[in-house]
């Protein structure tokens, strides 16, 4: 038996599960035969190239998860992964840069898979006034700073009901990768002292439809909810992976306020 079968087919099974798909559901799925989905996960068979990358696209694997599994079955990696700074990703990284630009004079944030800052536009310092400096040192994670009582967290109106979306979010991410990184990340957000109060529930603004972000200023309360842009054409793990978050205001005095401001 290859050494890679093994963990092919457990990373299989594991991601159909993730996916709550039963194997005779995720069999149809795949236009395969159960009998042969049962040999390929307990390892019975061996997959080739095109069929392991036939269930990846079954199972809506991430770029990265996809690498991992043609590694872990002997294959060369499928999709690339540019660093941002790469000449060959300029385009790309004038396209987040263009995004940002356009929402001033609202913030805006590209942000990478663990929730690292890549960018942000002009606006982002409204968010960042009177944060302490050894928040700022690069890498910035922005979940740790919307949450962290020195950060945002100390001046979020409805903390509770922010910190509740924030975990919810983080949870549905660790559910779908399984990434260590955001495990340890989740985990150190729920030691926060905000962290108490998640479970209050979301409030009645908008409807209870989207969870709004509520900054003490001293010029007032602003509010704001976000709106998620991704590249829907990447094939590239690291602009797969790329998130730009656009904050939008969420009342008229929100919009004037910061428009006064940028101006």
């Amino acid at each position: 038996m290859n050494m890679h079968t093994q963990p092919v087919g457990e990373m299989i099974r594991e991601w159909r599960q993730r996916r709550r798909m039963s194997q005779l559901a995720f069999a149809c799925e795949a236009e395969i035969s159960a009998r042969h989905l049962s040999f390929l996960e307990t390892g019975r068979s061996r997959p080739s190239r095109d069929m392991l990358l036939h269930l990846a696209e079954r199972l809506d694997m991430p770029y990265r998860e996809r690498n991992a599994l043609m590694l872990a079955a002997g294959f060369a990696p499928v999709y690339s992964e540019t660093g941002l700074d790469n000449p060959d990703a300029a385009a790309a990284r004038r396209a987040v840069d263009l995004v940002l630009a356009a929402h001033e004079p609202f913030p805006a944030i590209a942000v990478d898979r663990h929730w690292n800052l890549v960018a942000g536009n002009a606006a982002l310092p409204l968010f960042l006034s009177g944060v302490p400096e050894e928040l700022l040192q690069p890498p910035i994670n922005v979940l740790r700073l919307s949450l962290h009582p020195q950060g945002l967290g100390g001046r979020i109106e409805n903390l509770g009901e922010w910190c509740a979306h924030v975990f919810e979010r983080l949870q549905r991410q660790i559910d779908l990768t399984n990434d260590e990184g955001l495990t340890a990340l989740l985990a150190e957000l729920k030691r926060f002292p905000g962290a108490a109060m998640a479970h209050e529930g979301f409030g009645s603004e908008f409807g209870g439809l989207i969870v709004p972000l509520k900054i003490r200023t001293e010029v007032g309360t602003l509010s704001f909810f976000t709106a998620t842009t991704v590249f829907g054409t990447a094939v590239d793990i690291t602009f797969s992976e790329l998130v730009i978050e656009t904050f939008m205001p969420g009342d008229e005095f929100t919009a004037a306020t910061v428009r006064a401001m940028m101006a």
